[in-house]
């Protein structure tokens, strides 16, 4: 400003001595100078903000480089006791390493050999496991079987039932005449006493027992599969008549087969399915010592036992 100021002057004091001409162009180049001194301030003025903002910088980074030097100096100590711990750890491994090559070869060695033994043991494994896998699918089978068989004997039983039912409606007016009907072991057990159909002695069948007889066999020509055993019993009294007969094996027979021959008078009862057998005095069902006991032995039964071929196939 100063500076200014005196070429202010300056120029006053010259402004005599010169030419209007010159004037002008000193005017012109003082206006020129001022404008461009003024542009220098402006630029001082910025290069001084931009300066301080620099030092402010400066100092930042200053207490930002302390604070990371302080960080590094930390972590080069930690550093400096992990690698003296990792130097010490390795001269140990190096160490036992070296000392240990023997043993290495002997738990290898140790190893190989459980290895194998594990290889041996997977192999007995899968084995087994093949094994169960078979013995699972044969229990499967067996399980199929026993349901099917299960089956097949609750309707077999549910059939003797509905036989016995029939049987013992059929022969329901005959009830205190010395006839049962019976379900037992599998079996529907019609017992019959003498009284009902012979006379002492004889085995001619009385007309209520031939009634009593063709009931049955009306059941029973309804139930084709049916097998049907006629066992004749006796008491314990000898068979002492004037006949052919010996004794009480031919008599009980002998009752046996008349009662067959007529259950053979219902056309549609098959021959094949019947069996006379006679079993004396062997089977008794009371006490033979008393006149009423002696009346229960004497007796015709009539067992029925179902067609049991489909459950025995199921058993093969």
């Amino acid at each position: 400003m100063k500076k200014l100021l005196l070429f202010s002057i300056l120029i006053l004091s010259l402004s005599s001595c010169v030419s209007s001409k010159k004037y002008q162009e000193l005017d012109d180049k003082f206006i020129k100078m001022r404008s461009e001194n003024a542009e220098l301030s402006s630029k001082i003025d910025a290069l001084e903000n931009k300066n301080l903002k620099c030092a402010s910088d400066l100092e930042r980074m200053k207490i930002s480089y302390e604070s990371m030097k302080s960080k590094y100096e930390t972590a080069q100590k930690l550093y400096d006791v992990r690698d003296k711990a990792y130097k010490k750890l390795q001269a140990s491994y190096d160490a036992l390493s070296n000392s240990s090559s023997q043993t290495l070869a002997f738990e290898a060695n140790k190893s190989k050999k459980l290895l194998q033994e594990l290889d041996k043991k997977q192999e007995e494994l899968n084995q087994e496991s093949n094994r169960l896998k078979k013995m699972k699918s044969e229990l499967e089978a067996r399980s199929a079987k026993i349901s099917q068989l299960e089956n097949l004997i609750a309707q077999k039983d549910a059939k003797l039932t509905n036989l016995k039912n029939s049987l013992t409606r059929a022969l329901s007016k005959f009830e205190g005449q010395g006839l049962k009907v019976e379900q037992r072991n599998g079996k529907v057990y019609i017992s019959m006493e003498n009284k009902l159909l012979f006379s002492s002695g004889s085995w001619v069948v009385k007309q209520n027992g031939k009634n009593a007889i063709q009931k049955i066999g009306t059941v029973l020509s309804a139930n084709p599969d049916i097998e049907i055993t006629i066992e004749g019993h006796t008491d314990n009294v000898p068979y002492h008549g004037k006949t052919s007969i010996v004794d009480n094996w031919d008599l009980s027979v002998k009752r046996a087969t008349s009662v067959v021959r007529q259950l053979l008078k219902n056309k549609n009862i098959d021959p094949k399915k019947l069996i006379a057998s006679g079993r004396s005095k062997y089977q008794p069902v009371a006490d033979n010592s008393t006149s009423a006991g002696k009346a229960k032995n004497r007796r015709i039964e009539v067992i029925l036992t179902p067609n049991l071929d489909n459950i025995m196939n199921l058993l093969k």
